[in-house]
């Protein structure tokens, strides 16, 4: 049963994350179900998003196919045939609170100009997925340049704080902080035995306009 569930955006240290509940002994599945290590077969292979919304309008519980996991770390897709990012939607987070009460929510957050940054030198994330794609808070034809990036990704935790304000089911955490794994931990109730930088971007390139 599916009991953790991150909201951050991509380049927040969402892997980082995913490694660090997987050590802790967790199920845990990082933007895509593997076929290596998906415990349901049925799905391996398939997007975390995909199955949030086949769950989310077949049955109206977006959790419906994803209950031999513990843990999302990463939920959104964006390639050539698919652009979903469930910790966008709303009415989605909104189905999962009303239906899993002791669900706990996480927000990986880290300073949106940095984020920016890292998006850009990621593949071609920042330079054609993200501008070429229709994302919520970031329509087609937009994100080219940092500051636009920077803005999105702001807006994004400000919408998380709005909906999230005063329940405490939810934790956003700054990936920077020292103390971050420390209040994971006692906001999950699990020891976390490791913390460190998972899929770390190592591009020397400078930091520039963009």
């Amino acid at each position: 049963m599916v009991r953790i569930i991150n909201l951050g955006l991509p380049k927040t240290g969402t892997t980082t994350l995913g490694v660090a509940l997987q050590r802790a002994g967790l199920s845990v599945a990082d933007f895509k179900l593997r076929r290596g290590s998906c415990p349901d077969k049925a799905i391996a292979g398939s997007y975390v998003a995909r199955q949030l919304y086949d769950g989310y309008f077949g049955s109206g519980d977006p959790l419906e196919h994803l209950g031999a996991l513990d843990a999302l770390s990463e939920i959104s897709v964006l390639n050539p045939k698919l652009c979903l990012w469930p910790q966008t939607d709303f009415g989605l987070i909104e189905a999962i609170r009303s239906r899993y009460p002791e669900l706990r929510f996480v927000a990986s957050w880290r300073d949106p100009d940095e984020t920016a940054h890292s998006i850009l030198r990621w593949s071609d994330l920042g330079t054609r997925r993200l501008p070429e794609g229709n994302i919520p808070g970031l329509p087609a034809g937009y994100g080219e340049t940092r500051l636009q990036r920077a803005q999105w990704v702001a807006q994004h935790y400000a919408f998380l704080r709005r909906i999230f304000a005063g329940d405490p089911r939810f934790l956003e955490y700054d990936t920077a902080d020292p103390e971050a794994p420390n209040k994971l931990s006692d906001f999950l109730g699990l020891e976390l035995p490791w913390w460190g930088k998972a899929n770390e971007n190592r591009s020397l390139k400078a930091p520039g306009s963009a």
